[in-house]
């Protein structure tokens, strides 16, 4: 019985680790998938104002990017996060033309705020990405 029940733990394997800046009170949970087809580019820039939001690529590869920090391109199987509030995500896109992109993303939302905010022009601008 012993090796039965600590079976468990060689099925266990840590895919990130963060410390995000704030947890609203009231917090509660969404996990969503998004599916992108090939060479999508995803969302226009946004930001996440009510929490953080924790991501893992299911299929294909995207191209991340967050506001203070280079792309880089996130794989099938590797993890992401960002930490919310006023940082901008630029970008979310399929960074492949031949295969789609699948991820899930769990975001902490805050209680009376939506759950992504879209970065108008004249920010964009001010930002140098117009």
């Amino acid at each position: 019985m012993t090796e039965r029940s600590n079976a468990w733990q060689s099925a266990v394997t840590v895919v990130q680790e963060a410390e995000p800046p704030f947890i609203p009170e009231g917090a509660h949970a969404m996990t969503i998938t998004i599916e992108y087809p090939p060479g999508d580019p995803g969302a226009p820039p946004h930001r996440h104002p009510g929490g953080p939001a924790f991501g893992y690529v299911l299929e294909g590869e995207m191209l991340f990017e967050l506001e203070g920090e280079p792309p880089r391109v996130i794989k099938a199987g590797e993890a992401f996060w960002e930490p919310g509030g006023k940082v901008v995500h630029f970008q979310d896109g399929n960074n492949r033309d031949d295969v789609r992109l699948r991820f899930l993303v769990t975001m902490l939302c805050e209680p009376g705020k939506p759950m992504l905010v879209l970065v108008d022009e004249d920010e964009l601008k001010a930002l140098g990405r117009a």
